[in-house]
């Protein structure tokens, strides 16, 4: 008798799958549900509340009206749970390629090398040098070496001299990541520890790698195209409100997802077998766009239902997270991006010329001397899938927001777009082209409360872990649960709890992938080291 190979049944055939949020944390998890958890992809259900999927990884708008980026964000070869997640993943212009074997290919081709990093009084600062006095680098060794228990809600300047906040290192560090002085030290020695591979090229942004377009087209459109021809449920208009709990031998079991859509009420039963996955928290809730005439509104209701949900689920239980410690402290969390649509070539003509860098190998210029401590970006062109040739698309952010223009006697939230690229302009010294560019840019502002309310000081417990221990059938994603040692504010943090939660919740014999560690390679810190004396 001829022998047959047994056909193993799929335990996991049965649940369903509950996603709440369609961030690249969600989308990810949905990725490895059937990826790894062979869970069939019409079992799975992404809620959301938006009209269209991708969360803070978002870019829309039309050469006509302007098009728009809330942020954007650096990839690097560290990145090991993200480029995992894209390797399987198609490309939108080539099927026969992953998403990550494009993104290769790409940096490949166009390499960074910033040779305008930092800016300042109109011409090119050289920042080949840290700037660090001896103090700076005893202070720097000294918080890679103590314990985060030791730091616990210290802020980065009660751990640093105000000095170090003047050098070349800060300027390049805070506006490559964000980071502000008040911010949690904590966050930002975890960053040394992660990119300390970086510190030998932090001055020409070598190591960041882009995508072809902007990440929305580049990672977010072919990751929702792959998820919905498996199957995937996509229901958007779904605000979900809370989650209600029963117990189940003594932990807590989700047993309903409460919602609304389209103004009614709805509850969705979950079975103990089911899970249910939740994105807390987000970055760009509440985020308002102004235009080339008028300054973004500050919302700070909490209009959007991100932290109203993470705040209900919270009072469930204090495994789930501490949400007032990220989202009261707009002041500390806030900035501004905008995004320039040019109807031409100039502005990007006369960037070349002045960096040396054509668009796409220069990564940030950053204004030392700008009172909002305003940074640009010009990407390779085209940015977004169908731009015209004779348009040029450009991002930038300033970090002060409640400060005085050095040109612009106005503070950047109270400016319009034409104001922003008026200072912009002037801190280039392009006069001569100044009245050209405006009459032909839009600029399109947009005000953050919370873009880096992660970085806020913190303390354990404050963030819940992906997998709570009294819970059975409920994870949270997004940057806003803890990872141990990993970075939020990158995608890799968001791909890392999607990991996590899907191997932990369906009990598999599979871990996420281990971080890469450049402060364990001796040649790696000795880089670092002279970089640190240049």
């Amino acid at each position: 008798m001829q022998n047959s190979k047994e056909v193993q049944p799929n335990i996991n055939q049965h649940r369903k799958i509950y996603l709440v949020g369609s961030g690249i944390a969600s989308l990810a998890s949905a990725a490895y549900f059937i990826k790894d958890g062979n869970i069939p992809a019409e079992h799975i259900h992404i809620l959301e509340e938006l009209p269209i999927a991708g969360g803070s990884m978002d870019s829309a708008g039309t050469p006509e009206n302007g098009y728009v980026m809330r942020g954007g964000r650096m990839l690097n070869f560290s990145y090991l749970c993200t480029y995992d997640l894209l390797s399987f993943i198609p490309s939108l212009d080539n099927p026969d390629m992953t998403v990550y074997e494009e993104i290769k290919a790409f940096n490949e081709k166009i390499k960074t090398n910033a040779q305008a990093r930092v800016v300042e009084a109109g011409k090119i600062t050289d920042v080949s040098s840290m700037g660090f006095i001896n103090t700076d680098r005893l202070n720097l060794m000294e918080i890679m070496a103590v314990s985060e228990e030791h730091l616990e809600t210290k802020r980065i300047n009660e751990w640093f001299e105000p000095a170090f906040f003047k050098t070349n290192f800060w300027y390049m560090w805070d506006t490559m990541f964000a980071f502000q002085p008040w911010h949690s030290a904590v966050e930002f020695k975890r960053y040394i520890h992660r990119f300390i591979h970086e510190f030998k090229r932090i001055n020409t942004l070598a190591g960041v790698d882009r995508t072809p377009y902007n990440q929305f087209d580049a990672i977010i459109r072919p990751l929702l195209k792959w998820l919905k021809q498996q199957g995937v449920n996509f229901e958007m208009g779904i605000k979900v409100t809370d989650l209600g709990f029963t117990k189940l031998d003594g932990k807590m079991a989700v047993e309903q997802i409460s919602c609304t859509q389209h103004g009614k009420a709805i509850d969705i039963k979950v079975s103990t077998d089911d899970l249910v996955l939740v994105t807390i928290g987000s970055m760009t809730a509440d985020s308002c766009f102004g235009t080339m005439h008028s300054a973004p509104e500050l919302v700070t209701e909490k209009k959007d239902g991100a932290w109203l949900l993470w705040e209900n689920i919270a009072a469930h239980s204090p495994e789930f997270g501490r949400p007032f410690v990220f989202d009261e402290r707009v002041n500390e969390s806030k900035w501004e991006s905008f995004t320039v649509t040019c109807q031409g070539k100039t502005f990007f003509d006369l960037m070349e010329k002045f960096s040396g860098n054509t668009a796409g190998t220069g990564g940030l210029v950053t204004f030392k001397d700008s009172n909002w401590l305003m940074s640009i970006v010009l990407a390779h062109q085209p940015h977004f899938i169908g731009q015209p040739k004779d348009v040029t698309v450009f991002w930038g952010y300033g970090l002060f927001v409640d400060e005085v223009g050095n040109f612009v006697k106005k503070k950047m939230a109270d400016c319009s777009g034409e104001e922003i690229m008026t200072e912009l302009l002037a801190h280039l010294r392009f006069d001569d082209d100044q009245k050209h560019i405006l009459k032909t840019a839009n600029c399109i502002p947009c005000m953050l409360p919370y873009i880096t309310s992660q970085f806020l000081t913190r303390a354990n417990g404050d963030r819940p872990l992906v997998v709570p221990n009294n819970s059975t059938n409920l994870a949270f994603i997004g940057q806003f649960a803890e990872v141990p040692d990993d970075v939020v504010f990158t995608v890799e943090y968001s791909v890392r709890t999607a990991q996590t939660a899907v191997y932990d919740l369906l009990k598999l014999d599979k871990k996420p992938l281990p971080m890469y560690r450049g402060d364990h390679h001796i040649d790696v810190l000795l880089d670092a080291l002279k970089a640190m004396f240049r």
